[in-house]
């Protein structure tokens, strides 16, 4: 049991959490959070903590910085956009259950105070920006390190602001990029 409430976009992604995880799940309904459902996901931060768990496309990353600027001390989840791809829909609701529970064991805090560890000249080494395959190192690496996909400078952004340390991140390199092992 995952002691902390998940909170998910619609009433499937509650099932597909449900089928993962034993958990308290709360469902924010898509756009249409409430003063209720906001007091509710509060609430349940103030007692025993949040995950956000949101589809990985533009809605639900807007949804995310909706619920994250109100309750800053939320962990986040990431599915990757290809666990939650079927038939042409993306969301939570199609991951599989395996997919969401790496997701949730891999939550993270954004800490207020952002350590700059990496830089743009990192993102350049390790080929994140720049190559022709940047786009998918960027997914390799989000999946791996629990922060989900982003364009470059959103993905400097959250290695910075989710603290990952040098040593999380070369173990990540190594681990998906033949070319850095023996650095």
């Amino acid at each position: 049991m995952i002691k902390e409430v998940i909170v998910v976009e619609g009433k499937d992604d509650v099932s597909a959490v449900k089928k993962a995880v034993d958990a308290e799940v709360i469902s924010v309904s898509g756009y249409g959070i409430n003063k209720a459902s906001m007091d509710k996901i509060k609430e349940a931060s103030r007692r025993t903590g949040v995950i956000i768990l949101t589809d990985p496309d533009h809605a639900g990353e807007r949804i995310r910085r909706m619920i994250a600027k109100r309750v800053p001390e939320a962990k986040h989840a990431y599915i990757m956009r290809e666990e939650g791809y079927k038939d042409g829909d993306i969301g939570v609701e199609n991951a599989a259950p395996e997919a969401i529970l790496r997701a949730l064991s891999k939550a993270k805090a954004v800490m207020e105070d952002a350590v700059i560890t990496f830089s743009i000249r990192d993102m350049q080494y390790f080929k994140l920006t720049g190559a022709q395959d940047s786009k998918n190192r960027r997914q390799i690496l989000g999946k791996a390190l629990g922060i989900g996909y982003g364009n470059s400078s959103s993905f400097l952004s959250k290695l910075n602001s989710f603290r990952i340390s040098k040593e999380e991140f070369m173990e990540a390199v190594v681990n998906n990029f033949e070319e850095f092992r023996d650095e």
